[in-house]
This record gives C-alpha cells, sequence and structure tokens, in this order.
C-alpha cells in the first residue's frame, strides 16, 4: 500500500477519535448543566442572568458546591433546637408590638443558627452562596429579607415589607433547624463539583 493511502487512513482515525471524544464532553457537559440545573432551580437561572453566560455559572455554582463540600456543618443539638424554636416563638409575638425590631431579631436569629451549624457568617454574599448550594430553593427569600433588613435600617421599609421579610426569614429558620436536611446531600453536590 503506498505511503499516502497510510497517511490517509492515519487521519482518518484521528478524525474519527477527536469527533468520539468531543461527543463525550458535549453529551457530560449537557449531563452536568441538567445536574446543575435540578439541583440549584432557580438560583441556577439568577446566577445565569447575573453573568450572562451559562458556561460562567455553572462554573461559579460547581465552586459553591466544593466549597460548601468542605464545611463541616452540623446538626443541632436538641436542647440547641429547642431553644431557637422558643427564641423564634417570642420574635414572632414581638413582631405584632414593634415589627422592626422582630425582622431585625429575626435576621440575627438566622445568623446565629448558621454560626451554630457550621456555616461561615462573616459575610453575607458568602451565607447566601453556602445556603443556596443546600437550600436552592429558598435562597432567594433569604436575599430578599435580608435586603428588606437593611432597607429598613435605613427607615424605608412599611409594614407589609416588613411583614414580608419577617415570612422570608421564617422560612430559612425552619429550613436551618430542620433535622433531615433532605433538600441536598453530600453525595448530590458531588456530582456537580
Amino acid at each position: 500500500m503506498p505511503t499516502w493511502q497510510w497517511i490517509l487512513i492515519a487521519a482518518a482515525i484521528i478524525v474519527v477519535i477527536a469527533v468520539v471524544i468531543l461527543a463525550v464532553r458535549s453529551g457530560g457537559g449537557r449531563k452536568r448543566s441538567e445536574e446543575l440545573k435540578q439541583h440549584f432551580g432557580p438560583e441556577y437561572d439568577r446566577v445565569v442572568h447575573q453573568t450572562g453566560d451559562p458556561k460562567a455559572a455553572e462554573k461559579e455554582l460547581a465552586a459553591r458546591a466544593r466549597k460548601r463540600d468542605k464545611l463541616d456543618i452540623v446538626a443541632l443539638p436538641p436542647v440547641a433546637r429547642n431553644d431557637f424554636e422558643m427564641r423564634w416563638a417570642q420574635v414572632q409575638t414581638d413582631f405584632v408590638d414593634d415589627p422592626a425590631r422582630a425582622v431585625g431579631t429575626a435576621d440575627l436569629l438566622v445568623t446565629e443558627v448558621m454560626r451554630q451549624r457550621g456555616y461561615p457568617v462573616d459575610d453575607f454574599e458568602r451565607q447566601a452562596a453556602d445556603i443556596s448550594v443546600d437550600h436552592p430553593h429558598i435562597v432567594e427569600n433569604y436575599r430578599a429579607a435580608h435586603s428588606i433588613h437593611d432597607a429598613q435600617q435605613r427607615g424605608e421599609i412599611d409594614t407589609e415589607r416588613q411583614r414580608e421579610a419577617f415570612v422570608h426569614y421564617r422560612a430559612l429558620f425552619e429550613r436551618l433547624l430542620d433535622t433531615t436536611d433532605n433538600d441536598t446531600s453530600k453525595e448530590a453536590r458531588h456530582d456537580h463539583a
């Protein structure tokens, strides 16, 4: 067989191998995208909108999951859980007489629960990013509540908005106290990293 035929056969083999590799990578990328969309839900869409690029958003969300996996998040001991529940009930009662103070206390209480569970609480954006991995369907509520709380401190919020913030805080508070943490699992997060 002439040399040019061997070269042609080798080139065809290289092209076939390259096509197979591209197909495998593309299929894996689509699967990863679907897993991230399914896990993060509305948070996926928010990050895509924020970054303007699905690939950049997926990179950000995968990085969040990797950072979260390095944290030692623990369930609250029953005594601490009961204490938090009683404190929340008091804050809820206080809302009637002083909504502004109750919203501020709710913010502090959520932060305290996060701290005791093992989440870093030094920076709100980091808190929200970590929460988005474990509780992606309520993280936007948390952001909204925190935003309302900040506006309240500037005197820009009415009682209805304070009520909204309080409801949002309660949703996250209840999820943080939930000992089953069934919104996500460490194994599911590893699939996204």
